[in-house]
């Protein structure tokens, strides 16, 4: 009974669950960029570009084909925890051009209740609070690392496997 007791408390404290924190926040955040990602794509780049140049947005086309990568690819690879802190970069960039341009107006919070009718509750425009969870959840994954089951924890492991191809003076020699 010790043994099976011992076990469960060393899988519940918090250094042994810890490394697996990452995992939900892969999930979620690469899973709602590509979310992001495909709907613009499906309504069309050239829409996503008129919406862009209407808000004064620069080289609109281009801006939204990098847009639309940046949600997609940066989603795949924050799912597969490959290149985080890289992709992290352009992705972060997307969500402050987001939270300036669009929602910065409507206040912090992304729950405005207006009303609620027979077809359901009716919301207004949605405030910053959901880019800066984004932008935390990249951070946190950045500082603390992507976790379990991850290709930059793979990527790591095979390049410290790898012998030293420093010569002279600072190689170890065996």
């Amino acid at each position: 009974m010790k043994v099976l007791s011992d076990f469960v408390l060393r899988l519940l404290t918090r250094s042994t669950m810890a490394r697996w924190s990452p995992i939900p926040l892969r999930l979620i955040v690469g899973y709602g960029f590509m979310q992001h990602g495909f709907a613009k794509l499906s309504k069309g780049p050239d829409m996503f570009a008129a919406i862009l140049q209407g808000m004064g947005v620069p080289a609109p086309q281009l801006m939204a084909w990098l847009t639309i990568l940046t949600e997609l690819l940066g989603g795949v690879a924050v799912l597969l925890g490959a290149f985080v802190t890289i992709v992290s970069v352009p992705m972060t960039a997307v969500l402050l051009v987001a939270m300036f341009k669009v929602h910065l107006p409507y206040g912090f919070s992304s729950i405005k209740l207006l009303a609620v009718t027979a077809t359901g509750a009716k919301f207004g425009p949605v405030g910053y609070e959901v880019i800066l969870l984004y932008i935390a959840c990249l951070a946190a994954l950045v500082i603390g690392g992507s976790g379990p089951f991850a290709v930059d924890g793979l990527v790591r492991k095979r390049f410290e496997a790898r012998p030293s191809t420093i010569r002279g003076p600072a190689a170890v020699v065996r």
